[in-house]
């Protein structure tokens, strides 16, 4: 798949825009995981003009994690428009992309993110005058949903909207803003925008993507041009691994930067590696709040899933303050997660 000049490859796996989430170190650990190309937390286009610092900061790019995406969102044309033009002399992204999915009440409600699902001309000016301030230097790609609700389901119309308004990629969440992320995905109308013949950019398919299996599917089933992966990916980094073993006929090579003397996909490197994501978190940010940001993934982890009599330990892990604490505590759990893994 190509955005542009930008050759993702065949089958390209991509880590999604989430807010607290794809920081930095993270994105730059998926990649070297698997992921075909990674995505900022999305950044207010109003925050950027304003000089915000914390959304100024959102805007750092690692070099070893291109092919990066920093994804904004907006209401207001003009602001989105210099946002983007901020954003590009200041990150240097490889696509800039505009989020017009994210459903979460105090975005979508001020009418940005899938808000704009209800104001769709608004939408694709938004689009266009992105594209006239930015995109003779990068990329520009839309992310969206399928409608407001299921009884304006206009993606179909849209995607062509966002074609013709400049957009050189589109990625669609099978789901509408009222569903926000409960029930589950619908990707037929994902696969009725890729099959339209009017239609010749890259179309990303986002929602519930959990496995090699259903990524494989996913290309198979809908012709879809690439795959997001998003909450899939809390506390298992490692599955964009997994995907690209399924999907590819060999398997993917980990880059030898993840300290481990164990094999490959083994529950002992799965430990290596979360212990890896908090260490690159702290040293990020600080000991405290490094530890506070990764307590999401360690929450959520399948890693721990199942254990016998495990209550107590994870209370333990996410209350731990420092690192010498944390690891003591996420090793204790090597055996018990082997003999779960041996027995299964």
């Amino acid at each position: 798949m190509k955005i542009r000049n930008l050759d993702l490859g065949a089958h390209p796996i991509l880590l999604a825009p989430m807010e607290d989430v794809t920081d930095i170190g993270f994105r730059l650990l998926c990649r070297r995981l698997g992921a075909s190309m990674v995505y900022s937390e999305f950044v207010a286009a109003d925050a950027l003009v304003r000089m915000v610092n914390k959304s100024i900061a959102k805007l750092t790019v690692c070099e070893d994690e291109r092919p990066v995406v920093i994804q904004i969102y907006g209401r207001d044309s003009g602001a989105v428009a210099e946002a983007a033009e901020i954003v590009v002399e200041t990150a240097h992204p490889d696509v800039l992309d505009l989020n017009f999915g994210c459903p979460v009440k105090k975005v979508a409600g001020k009418g940005a993110g899938s808000g704009m699902l209800q104001t769709p001309e608004l939408l694709l000016e938004i689009v266009r005058h992105v594209v006239d301030r930015v995109s003779n230097r990068v990329p520009v790609t839309v992310k969206t949903r399928l409608g407001w609700d299921l009884e304006h389901l206009i993606i179909t119309d849209l995607a062509e909207g966002i074609q013709d308004a400049g957009a050189e990629a589109l990625t669609i969440h099978g789901r509408t803003r009222s569903q926000m992320y409960t029930g589950t995905a619908d990707w037929t109308l994902i696969g009725e925008v890729k099959r339209n013949p009017r239609i010749h950019i890259p179309i990303i398919g986002n929602g519930d993507i959990t496995s090699g299996a259903e990524a494989r599917r996913a290309f198979q089933d809908y012709g879809v041009d690439a795959v997001m992966v998003g909450r899939a990916t809390f506390g298992q980094p490692w599955i964009f691994k997994e995907m690209r073993d399924s999907i590819d006929e060999t398997p993917f090579a980990v880059p030898d930067v993840i300290p481990s003397q164990y094999a490959l996909m083994t529950p002992d490197w799965m430990l290596d590696v979360l212990k890896e994501q908090v260490r690159q978190s702290v040293e990020r940010i600080d000991e405290y709040r490094g530890i506070l940001h990764v307590r999401r993934h360690l929450a959520a982890t399948p890693l721990f899933k199942g254990l016998p009599n495990f209550r107590q330990t994870r209370i333990d892990m996410l209350r731990a303050e420092t690192v010498e604490q944390l690891y003591a505590i996420m090793e204790s759990t090597r055996p018990l997660i082997n003999a779960h893994f041996n027995s299964n």
